[in-house]
């Protein structure tokens, strides 16, 4: 059995490639109290659709694969 973290990890790369094929790319950072902490890069970082991405795509994903995940939030958000 994986531990929560590696399950997290396996989630976001089955999600990488399509990221990627937009230029962009999701790393994970840090998982602490279910709460996961991303970064966006590439296109992501300035993307006017990068709320859509976090909420609807990668938080989607992960809070139904990986159980006792209650967030996924990005660990620098942008300003704007």
């Amino acid at each position: 059995m994986s531990t929560q973290e590696e399950q997290v990890i396996a989630v976001l790369e089955k999600i990488r490639p399509y990221i990627q094929r937009d230029g962009g790319d999701v790393e994970f950072v840090a998982l602490k109290d279910g709460i996961v902490t991303v970064n966006m890069l590439g296109a992501c970082a300035d993307c006017l659709s990068l709320d859509d991405t976090l909420k609807d795509g990668i938080e989607a994903l992960v809070l139904e694969e990986v159980e006792g995940i209650t967030q996924v939030i990005l660990a620098n958000p942008n300003p704007y």
